[in-house]
């Protein structure tokens, strides 16, 4: 699908039903939350070699830097101590740049697929459940700009501090929607439809985001704590029936407006 058609729908989308979307969102729950559990669980498995690497450099610099202050009378004069604890500095913030776009690249791509195993389930397809299908050759590099992109919007909202952050987490989500199943697109395209999206749809969204969140979290916290793994992945499921019912799918979208007229 081409972005002049998704700009299309979106613009032309007709007014959404927030109790229909929730309860859609409850049925598909109960057929992904095994698939769900596992997005997350392959997040955490894949963060953790990440911050491995991570570490490594500021334990490095950290070492170097103790050093530095330990034997600065015999070695280092203050001007030797103070562009050792700028290098360090630095360091640290190259590390930590690159550890928040691993991360929102990982999350990106592993949540991505997840929302490509909604709909084999959701329309009862068959497909294979590729949880990597983002991490490989023709995606990989797209991922992992998005990923960028990704992070550079959500540092920049909480940069500008508490409201915008608030309304950046909708397209934000939808971003991750549109990149599900327009894979092909830009990522410039993917992240103004995105936003287009999110714009035209931000106070149900907002809204079920906030509710499915809500209870996801409180549901976990009654199994024993545990659970809320289990139920922290029905909070991605109203963005997908959103862009379900705005963009829908190749074919499936005007066999659906047929019916309805």
């Amino acid at each position: 699908m081409n972005t002049t058609e998704i700009k299309r729908r979106i613009e032309g989308a007709k007014d959404l039903d927030f109790g229909t979307i929730f309860n859609q969102s409850i049925e598909l729950f109960k057929k992904v939350w095994v698939q769900g559990l596992v997005t997350l669980l392959l997040n955490i498995v894949l963060a953790i070699p990440v911050i491995m690497i991570v570490y490594i450099p500021l334990l490095f610099f950290g070492f170097i830097n103790a050093l530095t202050i330990n034997n600065s009378y015999d070695a280092y004069d203050s001007y030797g101590q103070s562009g050792m604890g700028f290098a360090f500095g630095l360091v640290f913030l190259v590390v930590y740049i690159f550890l928040i776009v691993a991360m929102s690249a990982i999350g990106l791509g592993l949540k991505a697929a997840f929302y490509r195993i909604c709909k084999l389930k959701d329309l009862e397809q068959m497909g294979n459940e590729d949880y990597f299908y983002f991490f490989k050759k023709p995606y990989l590099g797209k991922t992992i700009k998005l990923g960028v992109a990704f992070a550079g919007i959500a540092i920049l909202a909480t940069l500008l501090c508490f409201v915008p952050i608030i309304y950046a987490v909708i397209p934000l989500s939808f971003i991750v929607v549109v990149y599900a199943f327009n894979p092909d697109l830009s990522v410039s395209e993917i992240v103004k439809l995105g936003f287009d999206l999110g714009n035209k749809k931000w106070l149900i969204s907002f809204g079920l985001m906030f509710i499915s969140g809500f209870l996801a979290m409180i549901v976990g916290l009654v199994m024993c704590g545990f659970g809320v793994y289990v139920t922290s992945s029905f909070s991605y499921l109203p963005a997908y029936f959103v862009y379900k019912d705005v963009v829908g799918f190749d074919g499936e979208f005007d066999e659906m407006r047929q019916i309805e007229q």
